[in-house]
């Protein structure tokens, strides 16, 4: 009897392209999270917010 092809041996992930996708997952995550702080920034006070004190 004829034995099975071994698979072909997968390929080891390329140490350039991890380090890319971990940087692009950081950008992406930078970016959300100033974006956020933007928008926080933009947002009308809530009623959590203190009044300015007056005189």
């Amino acid at each position: 009897m004829a034995q099975d092809p071994a698979p072909p041996p997968t390929p080891k992930p390329d140490g350039k392209a991890e380090r890319e996708a971990r940087l692009a997952a950081a950008l992406r995550a930078n970016l959300r999270k100033r974006k956020a702080q933007a928008r926080a920034r933009e947002a009308p006070p809530g009623p959590a917010a203190k009044p300015e004190r007056q005189g």
